[in-house]
């Protein structure tokens, strides 16, 4: 078995203090605003992303030309709407808004913050603030679960008090049913006319949207002005002319791929309306050549990578069988199978579909079932969902496949159930509102698509993807900050990751782990009978920029069935107080020459014991197995 990568978890270093205090200046492409006292009215406030969950972005809309900032404080410090003297602001940039909008934009990147804190923050400047909104942070290592939500397309009704109303609900059922849910993802198609801001101030009605950070997509009904660029700040954004359809970034259009890290799941966000460079823009290739930077860059931080962008490629409605789909569906599937691309996210067809695990452009495995439960990627495999309408302004009724192939391009029906195009495991149309949500675990990801209305909470389709974890057998532990907990390990039959839970204190001299490797089954049915062993090493433990040896951990070998004249290995202590442990190579089994023919398996019970001044983090390690004969 092959070295796999050893460390893919990220953590970020802690703040000391609740908040870093000081001023966020510039940003490129923003201009510093200019000094006057007039006031300001200030409206349309969006919480967004930042670059980390330790981050996030505030952006609004003003009257006037006025210095202004973020200002932000513990929310148990902020007595009777008054912000303590210690309170921490943050400047804003921005520019004056097209002429349609009228006023100026301002954006603020609130940054330093702590873990598990309630945070109150209002916009504008002193004598002239905004009302006062909170947001909380959680636990800035672990799992966590994100809503993401389908075309709200304010507007598209010709109602927009009704589609405004039906987006607030969605909001409101998902974060009460859900009220740790860290972050909102867009499948774009914020509003029904780019420029019109009566249906940007319906969308941005509910105050969900003031308290959980929201990640903008761009959809084909946003990008036709600069109010989506006004209204919706986003981190680590490349507004370079090959990321807009006509590219001209200072014309009346919005574009920009971004990116950014949330709790080691490196999410990468496209504008997908900029698919041919023949319109003036970079087209699909610029956008690939972008997503391969971005994982080569920060792609090994990262449990999961996923992608976000507004046209499926993978739908059942109107749009299945649109020619720039089409193009989309031949230029991207192979380039994120190569990437480890875990999970696409998609909108624009008003209608739930769940792709079959597809790599290089076709289904995967031929074998997979429709609607199956669980689903095993292997090297390559990518599920692409594509969510409803979370507003119930439009829906698009499924359309039937054609004899266009079933591969690439095609539109071509499912073997498996010819009523179906065959690229997708579930699809659905009830003209019933619908979010996803999606559940981050250590050893999965878990997708749901559930009713936000007509039985409201009931599931339309759940999924489990247990990821790939290559050849290699990969082993996790969570150092704890505090007070030990509970620990566990897992055993999946498909090459899990070998979890030890969360170390526990030992008087103070260690943190101590224990679990069991996957079982390793040996079979020898050569005439020959020569000898064989099992080995195995381990490399360091690593979060991020955090590591321990690999010496720390020790392992107790068995033979848990017989056969094959297998004998286990010697046990090998952890290096705690010297020694090399598993850092060097060390027999798990052997069978000297002459042994009988048959079948083993070979098991081992770990022991890791880590010194206490081990930060605190999510640590991985692989360990590397090595089979020898004569």
């Amino acid at each position: 078995m092959s070295l796999t990568d050893a460390s893919r978890a990220r953590r970020l270093a802690r703040p000391v203090a609740a908040l870093g205090l000081g001023l966020v200046t510039c940003v490129t492409g923003f201009a510093a605003p200019a000094q006057a006292a007039d006031a300001a009215t200030l409206t349309g406030v969006i919480l967004g992303v930042g670059a980390d969950e330790t981050q996030r972005m505030v952006t609004w809309y003003s009257s006037a030309d006025t210095v202004q900032a973020a200002q932000i404080a513990p929310a148990a410090q902020v007595v009777n709407g008054e912000f303590p003297a210690g309170a921490s602001s943050f400047s804003a940039v921005g520019g004056a808004n097209i002429a349609t909008s009228g006023g100026y934009n301002r954006h603020a990147t609130l940054t330093g913050l702590a873990e598990n804190t309630t945070y109150s923050y209002h916009v504008g400047s002193d004598g002239n603030w905004s009302k006062t909104y909170t947001f909380k942070t959680q636990d800035f290592d672990g799992e966590y679960d994100f809503l993401f939500l389908g075309d709200p397309q304010i507007g598209a009704s010709g109602n927009v008090a009704n589609d405004q109303a039906g987006w607030a609900d969605t909001l409101d059922v998902a974060t009460k049913a859900n009220p740790d849910a860290e972050i909102l993802v867009s499948g774009g198609d914020q509003v029904e006319t780019a420029n019109t801001e009566s249906q940007w101030n319906a969308f941005l009605a509910p105050e969900q949207l003031r308290q959980v950070p929201y990640a903008a997509t761009i959809g084909n009904h946003d990008v036709g002005g600069k109010a989506y660029e006004q209204h919706l700040a986003t981190p680590n954004t490349d507004r370079s002319a090959s990321y807009y359809v006509n590219g001209n970034p200072t014309s009346n259009t919005s574009g920009g791929d971004y990116w950014y890290m949330y709790k080691d799941v490196l999410f990468i966000d496209l504008n997908s309306n900029s698919y041919t460079s023949s319109s003036g823009g970079g087209g699909d290739e610029a956008h690939l050549s972008y997503v391969t930077d971005v994982i080569t860059k920060h792609g090994a931080d990262a449990k999961y990578k996923v992608l976000v962008y507004h046209h499926s490629i993978y739908s059942p409605a109107s749009h299945a069988k649109d020619a720039d789909n089409k193009v989309r569906r031949v230029d991207f599937p192979t380039t994120f199978s190569k990437l480890g691309v875990d999970l696409v996210l998609q909108g624009h067809d008003h209608a739930y579909t769940r792709s079959y695990l597809i790599k290089n452009g076709a289904k995967a495995d031929a074998d997979e079932q429709p609607g199956a439960a669980d689903v095993y990627p292997g090297p390559g495999g990518v599920l692409y969902v594509t969510a409803n309408s979370a507003s119930g302004s439009k829906y698009y009724d499924i359309t039937a496949p054609d004899n266009s192939g079933t591969s690439g391009a095609g539109n071509g029906p499912d073997p498996l159930d010819p009523t179906r195009y065959w690229y997708n495991s579930v699809q659905n149309q009830e003209h019933t509102r619908t979010y996803v949500k999606v559940k981050v675990r250590n050893d999965q990801l878990v997708v749901e698509n559930i009713r936000s209305e007509a039985n409201v909470g009931s599931t339309v389709d759940k999924v489990t993807v247990h990821p790939y974890h290559g050849e290699g057998q990969q082993i996790q532990v969570r150092v704890p900050k505090a007070a030990p907990g509970e620990f566990g390990w897992t055993i999946d039959g498909k090459n899990g990751l070998v979890d030890l839970g969360t170390a526990k204190d030992n008087d103070g001299k260690y943190l101590g782990a224990t679990g069991s490797i996957n079982p390793i089954t040996v079979k020898d049915t050569r005439s020959s009978l020569s000898p064989w062993s099992i080995s195995a090493a381990v490399g360091d433990f690593k979060d991020a920029d955090k590591t321990f040896s690999g010496s720390f951990l020790g392992w107790t070998p068995a033979v848990a069935t017989a056969g094959a004249g297998a004998k286990a290995g010697t046990a090998v202590e952890s290096g705690l107080n010297g020694g090399e442990g598993l850092s060097v190579s060390r027999t798990l089994g052997q069978a000297d020459p002459g042994h009988e023919k048959g079948e083993a398996k070979l098991a081992a019970d770990l022991d890791l014991k880590i010194p206490s001044s081990v930060d605190q983090g999510s640590y991985r390690a692989t360990l590397t197995i090595t089979a020898l004969s004569s």
